[in-house]
């Protein structure tokens, strides 16, 4: 049921590849529907555009191939179970994991509740958490939610994760340390190996948000020696409503059931109910049948083109724009050199919101720009930049220069309007 790569983008990678992974081909830009009529999206971090593929097995799967998983006994619910778990296992693969260590959620915030709300009950005792500065809210919230004592460890000068300090605030008493491998503001890359060394050290475990970094790092949980890996499918090319939660088998096999329910039950009486192993036991509900196939159609897009291609080819974008944004005397950048598809900056004089209005405004050459401007869902960053808001340009695999470009003008224009 899965399809392949299409002609279309095979085609395109190897024009891509003949080119150095430079400049994105227009074949490849083609296959997203989302980005026709001269659009430049520059917020592929919020949510990226779909590829054709993904809508097209999105479409099959709710139409001709569609039935329940796991209940059936007619021959269409049979391959659709087939389907739906060999969809578990491509992603397990995609991430290094295995089949029974990957859990299938909403997303990732879904994913942080689920360990901030079952993990304490593994250890016996209401747990401590290491989070730091620069975390989305969805990596804040779920641990007040669910009683967490909550430590916060700052940033490097250039908007790391400074590990140096988190290695002095650890302690026996922490029992989770919880960071985001690439932040969704900055685009720093965590030093994650040393984030796990750190963590393990004190009888820790460690989580990672990798949100923003599936789409465009080569990720190996093994290597990275984490506990708990989490991430969402819309920034994966994929559906919405749909995302992954990697566990290590022990701790998954050792962790209660969060939601009741449907499908997580061994068996049930009025008196008692058992549960199903891991991970089927956090799975409550009819599944998210449809977005698990889009998501597997995803994660065979994007490793079609390969993550270090997808991440040079951004990493040549974001250095361009930085280099263009630096030489203004009005502009404000934050996060490091060497950030990971993302450039966040303020415009002096002027509000993100208003630029980020009069960029959506169609200009002189008949095109309009797409950027973030707000506190993208982590306001306690922002308090530490200084600023209420800032303004967020984000590259995907379909980004190229023309957006840069067309960023520029617009923040020209903007320029002139505010004098």
């Amino acid at each position: 049921m899965t399809p392949e790569l299409e002609n279309p983008t095979e085609r395109a990678l190897s024009r891509w590849e003949n080119e150095g992974g430079a400049t994105l081909p227009a074949a490849l830009r083609d296959q997203f529907p989302g980005l026709a009529g001269g659009w430049h999206y520059l917020d592929t971090a919020a949510t990226a555009q779909k590829p054709q593929a993904v809508i097209d097995a999105t479409v099959r799967a709710m139409g001709a191939d569609y039935a329940t998983v796991h209940r059936g006994v007619y021959a269409r619910s049979a391959n659709m179970t087939v389907a739906y778990e060999a969809a578990r296992e491509r992603v397990a693969r995609f991430i290094g994991g295995q089949a029974d260590e990957v859990v299938f959620v909403r997303g990732a915030t879904e994913a942080i509740n689920l360990v901030a709300h079952s993990y304490p009950r593994v250890v016996g005792s209401g747990g401590r958490v290491l989070l730091s500065v620069l975390e989305h809210h969805s990596n804040i919230v779920p641990w007040q939610l669910a009683g967490w004592q909550v430590d916060v460890c700052p940033l490097t000068e250039d908007g790391r994760i400074d590990l140096d300090a988190a290695e002095r605030m650890l302690t026996s008493e922490h029992t989770m340390v919880a960071f985001a491998h690439v932040s969704n503001v900055l685009g720093s890359v965590l030093d994650a190996p040393r984030a796990a060394e750190l963590a393990h050290r004190v009888g820790a475990k460690l989580l990672l948000d990798g949100c923003q970094a599936v789409p465009r790092l080569p990720v190996d949980v093994a290597a990275l020696n984490c506990d708990f890996y989490v991430f969402s499918g819309h920034k994966l090319y994929g559906p919405t409503g749909i995302g992954a939660l990697w566990a290590r088998h022990d701790l998954l096999a050792a962790m209660p059931p969060w939601q009741g329910g449907g499908s997580m039950i061994d068996k049930v009486t009025f008196a008692q109910t058992t549960y199903a192993p891991a991970p089927t036991r956090f799975e409550a509900g009819t599944p998210a049948i449809v977005e698990v196939m889009g998501l597997h159609a995803a994660i065979d897009y994007v490793s079609g083109l390969g993550l270090a291609a997808i991440h040079a080819h951004e990493a040549a974008l974001v250095g361009q724009l930085r280099r263009e944004l630096a030489a203004r005397n009005d502009i404000t950048l934050f996060g490091p050199e060497d950030s990971a598809g993302i450039v966040s900056f303020a415009m002096d004089g002027v509000h993100p919101h208003d630029l980020g209005t009069i960029l959506d405004e169609e200009g002189p050459d008949g095109t309009s720009v797409a950027i973030r401007a707000g506190h993208h869902c982590a306001q306690p960053l922002m308090a530490h930049l200084g600023v209420a808001a800032t303004a967020r340009a984000s590259f995907g695999l379909y980004s190229d220069e023309s957006d840069i470009a067309a960023l520029l003008r617009g923040i020209e224009r903007t320029r002139r309007i505010f004098g």
